[in-house]
């Protein structure tokens, strides 16, 4: 995330706090953020993103280790949802909430691409 605190731009890795498009206006989740190159349209206004949930049941999810917390965190265990993946607006994130390893970040997107083919 840029330092700008009046207009931050979230970059790969970070985890944001924002909308979920898929349960109404009302309710929100973490995401992390995949895609925010420069250059590209849209930088800094919207976001490729995948979900994070604290669900442990399903199969394919991919756990994120305390130590793949570089800053911050989630208030419960999450894992990463490869296949739920959404485009989100700048103005549909509320806070950001941590940033994650490139490692992990790099597991999540092979995961999102497999789950594509």
């Amino acid at each position: 995330m840029t330092d700008d605190e009046a207009n931050p731009i979230f970059e790969r890795g970070d985890v944001v706090y924002g909308d979920d498009p898929f349960k109404g206006e009302t309710d929100a989740r973490p995401w992390l953020i995949l895609s925010n190159h420069e250059g590209r349209p849209f930088h800094g206004e919207q976001y490729i993103a995948l979900t994070l949930t604290s669900k442990s049941w399903m199969e394919g999810l991919i756990d994120i280790p305390e130590e793949s917390w570089l800053r911050g965190g989630t208030p419960d265990e999450s894992r990463i949802v490869p296949w739920g993946v959404q485009s989100i607006g700048h103005e549909d994130i509320d806070f950001w909430q941590g940033r994650l390893a490139a490692e992990i970040v790099d597991t999540a997107t092979t995961a999102l691409v497999d789950e594509l083919r």
